[in-house]
């Protein structure tokens, strides 16, 4: 019989352990950035004021994410064909040539096609929300687990911005240590972009050593780099690689047992056979090719709630963006030489430095891991996912609206007001990310397309989050044209508010409540496909009777009864067939 890989239940706490280990490294990147782009964009000479510096900002922002609009559907289909670990490794490497290239640039056009670069190849945003639906089959389950990654951001957005704003400028900050010219005096932005580099490198080693492929099929196959990782792991264990039974270390599983990679779901763990494998017929070989290249229709694939909840997060993408470009802008801002008298019409920021910022934005990534380990799981579980996600985009503009009037408080008072406006922020964005994460993954008519839906959600978040920096840097550098320095703020909140009213026309959960652990198959095409990977596995030993369906994660309910049919004479031709 062929190896066949069944899927763990329970919520998949180790293999999230090692994908969390890989996520934290792009946030780190991504946020160590922001402390210190008004002043590497100053230095550059490219704004003719410093008014502009927003707009530029807001340029090298946009081009990741323009960059990665360009490339996400590739990545997203990439990952259906050759599986989720090679995109996510790849991504890593992306990130990591992208920081390297930034740390060295020395004008606006550099520094431009560096972020251009990690960008175009990075698709690891709608990656891993495939891999975490597909690590997580029970549907109990998905608030924790979805709000692992958001977790993962926050950790990642305090260390980020703190290894920004403390290694910017070494040879001015630390001239004791770092003496003047040298490279870090040629290159004021290198260190923390070769810090950013380095832990990227461990996240390329722990991923390519000990996270496993999620995708139904492609999981089958043997992983050389996991293999690497097991016995690396025995090694500094004391056990040479065929002694005793393995165990591995937290955050790490290993399902498959090198000796003969065959395992049988037995309870909570796994067992092996003596039996050599069989190789598949040419038959058998060709239904796993139909299975694995052919995907849904487009028309069924991308179902009504499914681009509801993909413009939900277009919008959602937009003004958050454009919040984290616009507010350490804003705080770099020179302080107005008058103080506000109009309630519309006035300027200024608070002409804080590289080091203040960098603290406050780490700051903001410590309150958000305590709110999303603590609040979010309870929360959504009580009220539901939709009211959550509703109940954020609603009061979302808030948090906007106030920004510009932190000007109107006395100095005493003004830190104390950054930390209260970013409390509200935080409260909002730690819930509606997820949310809308749950929302996508339930509103897919089949698992069998979560990559490719993925892709284009991942897309079209991304060309928001290119648009979003730069058409908010143009907003907030033409309000301080003409003395309005809350006009960027108060578009965003505008367009927040548009993302409130689309969510009333978006439903509640998909899945049969009685049902925790599965999919919905909505239409025949996409029926029939599923039927043919149950005869798969048939073939491959792994069911052996329609009463054992719901031992394999792929097929949980069949919504059509025509359909469902349809499905049990597949099934049952599969069983006349492996009796013959």
């Amino acid at each position: 019989m062929a190896t066949t890989v069944p899927r763990r239940k329970g919520f998949p706490t180790r293999q999230l352990f090692v994908l969390s280990l890989c996520r934290i490294c792009e946030p780190i990147s991504f946020c160590s950035i922001f402390p210190y782009i008004y002043y590497m964009i100053e230095s550059f000479g490219t704004a003719k004021n410093a008014n502009e510096i927003a707009v530029y900002a807001g340029m090298v922002t946009s081009a990741f994410a323009f960059a990665e609009f360009t490339t996400g559907m590739l990545w997203g289909r990439i990952s259906d064909k050759f599986g989720r670990k090679p995109v996510l490794i790849m991504g890593l490497v992306g990130t990591m040539l992208s920081m390297l290239i930034f740390g060295f640039a020395k004008s606006f056009p550099i520094a431009l096609f560096a972020r251009a670069v990690g960008g175009a190849l990075n698709g690891n945003i709608g990656v891993i929300q495939t891999t975490v639906a597909e690590l997580v089959t029970e549907k109990e389950y998905q608030a924790r687990a979805f709000a692992v990654m958001p977790f993962i951001w926050c950790l990642g957005s305090i260390i980020g911005p703190a290894l920004g704003g403390l290694l910017a400028e070494p040879v001015k900050r630390y001239p004791a240590v770092f003496t003047p010219g040298g490279i870090f005096e040629e290159y004021p932005y290198l260190l923390p972009n070769l810090v950013s580099a380095s832990i990227l490198v461990v996240g390329i080693i722990i991923g390519t050593l000990f996270l496993e492929e999620t995708h139904e099929i492609l999981r089958q196959k043997p992983d050389i780099g996991v293999r690497a990782g097991r016995k690396i792991v025995k090694f500094f264990k004391g056990r040479s690689s065929s002694e005793g039974k393995f165990e591995g270390p937290k955050g790490y599983d290993s399902p498959l047992n090198e000796q003969d990679g065959r395992l049988l779901a037995n309870g909570g763990g796994y067992s092996t056979f003596a039996n050599p494998p069989v190789i598949n017929t040419e038959e058998e070989q060709e239904e796993e090719e139909t299975v694995r290249k052919r995907p849904a229709p487009t028309t069924k694939t991308f179902t009504r709630p499914v681009i509801l909840q993909i413009v939900a997060y277009g919008i959602l993408a937009y003004h958050t963006m454009g919040f984290e470009q616009l507010f350490p802008v804003f705080l770099s801002t020179p302080r107005s030489a008058e103080p506000p008298h109009h309630l519309f019409k006035f300027t200024g920021g608070f002409g804080l430095d590289t080091q203040s910022i960098g603290f406050i934005l780490s700051a903001q990534g410590v309150v958000s891991m305590t709110i999303q380990f603590f609040l979010f799981p309870p929360i959504v579980e009580y009220f539901g996912t939709l009211s959550v996600y509703r109940f954020c985009m609603f009061l979302y503009p808030i948090s906007y609206i106030i920004v510009p009037y932190l000007n109107f408080l006395p100095p005493s008072l003004s830190m104390a007001g950054v930390y209260t406006v970013l409390l509200i922020k935080i409260i909002f964005s730690v819930h509606a990310y997820p949310c809308n994460a749950i929302l996508l993954t339930n509103s897919a008519p089949s698992l069998l397309v979560l990559g490719a839906i993925n892709g284009i959600a991942a897309s079209t978040a991304s060309i928001c989050r290119a648009f979003g920096p730069t058409i908010t840097g143009l907003i907030y550098t033409q309000g301080l044209d003409w003395g309005m320095v809350g006009l960027a703020w108060w578009v965003n909140a505008g367009v927040c508010v548009l993302g409130g009213i689309q969510c009333l026309w978006m439903k509640g959960e998909d899945f049969d409540s009685n049902n925790k652990t599965g999919e919905i198959v909505t239409d025949e095409e996409v029926g029939r496909s599923v039927a043919v990977e149950v005869q798969v596995a048939h073939n491959t030993g792994l069911v052996a009777g329609e009463e054992h369906i719901n031992e394999y994660a792929i097929v949980r309910k069949v919504a059509d009864e025509e359909v469902a049919n349809s499905f049990r004479e597949e099934l049952d031709m599969g069983g006349r067939r492996e009796q013959n």
